[in-house]
């Protein structure tokens, strides 16, 4: 089996770890051992609930882009102004409900971007979830509807399962797709109605792929991710 000692650029690049844990100190232990092989650190509601925004800024000083994932769901006004905030700590990406809809989503891309530009930070790129990777059981037409209110709205990217790639990025052919669910092969999936490999992921054109159990949860997560950055690299 190739053992890489880090990932080539291009690879960590795709690649987004899920810190989903609630003690800052074990997430950011997590995300120095496996810097070598990813680029983005996903932060999601169980960290932010424990740590807060500095959990952001630590990893960001550390090198890595990241991905907030919040999936804001309110009132325009709300999400607007808590996008802003998320903006200004530096964060590459965040997510919203698209099924929140377009008044919603455009509140939130707007003030991801002001806050972003209030803080003289490159533009982020705001993510609208189409459907949860948990879900078996939504109507074939739903994903259609959400990438276009995405769209409307303004939002540079989405969330979607592996399954769903192709036919988003037929509407959306621009958008980039985050692709949660991913299990290599022979490892369990656990809630993921809809998981797939890496490698059809890939395959189906998603951008960024983002892992969790697979490979926080393993033995020897640096190993576990090493052989994973190898099956992409090839």
């Amino acid at each position: 089996m190739t053992v890489l000692t880090e990932a080539p650029p291009e690879v960590r690049a795709q690649l987004a770890v899920a810190l989903d844990v609630d003690d800052s100190v074990a997430a950011l232990r997590l995300a120095r051992e496996l810097k070598p092989w990813f680029g983005v650190a996903k932060v999601g509601l169980e960290l932010y609930s424990a740590s807060g925004p500095e959990v952001v800024g630590a990893l960001l000083d550390m090198g890595y882009e990241v991905f907030c994932d919040l999936k804001f769901h309110d009132i325009p006004t709300t999400v607007g102004r808590a996008a802003r905030v998320v903006g200004a700590l530096g964060a590459t990406y965040l997510n919203f409900h698209a099924q929140g809809g377009v008044a919603m989503l455009t509140a939130g891309v707007d003030g991801f971007l002001a806050g972003a530009s209030s803080a003289a930070l490159p533009a982020p790129i705001a993510l609208a979830v189409t459907i949860l990777t948990s879900d078996g059981e939504v109507p074939p037409h739903i994903l259609q509807k959400r990438v276009q209110t995405a769209l409307e709205a303004g939002c540079g990217g989405i969330v979607c399962a592996a399954s769903d790639v192709r036919e988003a990025k037929e509407y959306g052919p621009r958008l980039t797709a985050v692709v949660p669910g991913i299990r290599p092969a022979g490892t369990p999936t656990h809630d993921q109605a809809r998981a797939a490999t890496p490698q059809d992921a890939v395959a189906a054109g998603a951008d960024i792929l983002v892992i969790g159990r697979a490979v926080t949860h393993a033995d020897d997560p640096a190993a576990a991710a090493s052989a994973l950055a190898a099956s992409l690299a090839r």
